[in-house]
């Protein structure tokens, strides 16, 4: 069997079960303060997908966190198809892992093969690549929370580059999920704008007044985008304006919501690692900061 190892578990997340156990228990336990709430209540007996950030749990943990509780709550998914965006190279079409398990400190997560089978006959727009997955994170800090909260369901992980295939192959992979009858939730991994000089991205300035345009201006067009579930516009957006780098997750993520009957997206939470490093990590912040939003669709 084809097994893939963590490859960032001490980095992104805690390494050892116990101490991953003890991290998501404080993620959970964010996700109800009063700092970390926010959005509206869902009244959806049934969640189709879901929008995640993928930075480490200390900065974006409370965010995956309150979303994945939403699925927990409810009738848990047999499995979690998740659009991951991409931070390596050599990954120019969408890639899947088809078969056996990934590993993470809580142990096996098993692949569900036959769905995979089905989406890459059903598709014609995804390649079987293992290895394509080794070294990247944006699914795998997603992994442990689903295995906490909903141990018995399975994972279908693609990588998705933002290109002009990426809604198509979303519409495909929602319409074939809805059509094998198994019950299934999408997930899309990515962060929203990266702004500050460590990254590159200084258009409105150093300091205090760039960061807040990148959370109020930059990541809100992508916010409302993604509310509004427009995922053809999805990739473009993400490259015009740099507030997402999971354009080609999103796209797809939205598509297949709504080809899967998904009528409503609700926004639970969005922050900024300036916004956390401040209120919980006690840093000064000002200068570079990353947007993290948590999406429901139903």
């Amino acid at each position: 069997m084809m097994i893939r190892e963590p490859a960032f578990a001490g980095r992104f997340y805690a390494d050892g079960a116990d101490a991953c156990r003890v991290s998501i228990d404080q993620c959970l336990r964010r996700a109800e303060s009063p700092a970390m709430s926010g959005g509206r209540s869902i009244d959806a007996d049934r969640l189709i997908g879901c929008v995640l950030p993928h930075a480490g749990w200390v900065y974006s943990g409370g965010v995956a966190a309150r979303v994945l509780r939403e699925f927990a709550e409810r009738t848990h998914p047999q499995v979690f198809v998740i659009f991951g965006a991409i931070h390596v190279p050599d990954v120019g079409v969408p890639s899947i892992f088809d078969r056996g398990a990934w590993e993470t400190p809580l142990g096996l997560v098993g692949i569900d093969d036959r769905l995979s089978e089905r989406l890459m006959g059903q598709t014609g727009l995804l390649r079987a690549d293992p290895h394509a997955h080794d070294h990247e994170h944006s699914i795998e800090v997603e992994i442990p929370f689903i295995q906490q909260l909903m141990p018995e369901t399975l994972i279908v992980p693609i990588m998705v580059p933002p290109d002009g295939n990426a809604a198509a192959l979303g519409r495909a992979v929602g319409r074939t999920c809805r059509s094998y009858g198994v019950r299934a939730a999408i997930a899309c991994s990515t962060d929203l704008t990266h702004y500050g000089p460590s990254f590159g991205f200084t258009s409105h300035g150093v300091g205090a007044d760039g960061v807040r345009w990148a959370r109020d201006v930059n990541d809100r067009r992508m916010i409302d985008l993604m509310l509004a579930m427009e995922g053809e516009r999805a990739v473009e957006e993400a490259i015009t304006n740099r507030n997402a780098c999971g354009g080609g997750a999103i796209a797809a993520t939205l598509e297949a919501c709504k080809a899967m009957g998904a009528q409503r997206a609700t926004l639970l939470e969005h922050t900024t690692s300036d916004e956390i490093g401040r209120a919980l990590l006690g840093q000064r912040g000002d200068r570079d900061s990353v947007g993290y939003a948590g999406l429901v669709f139903g």
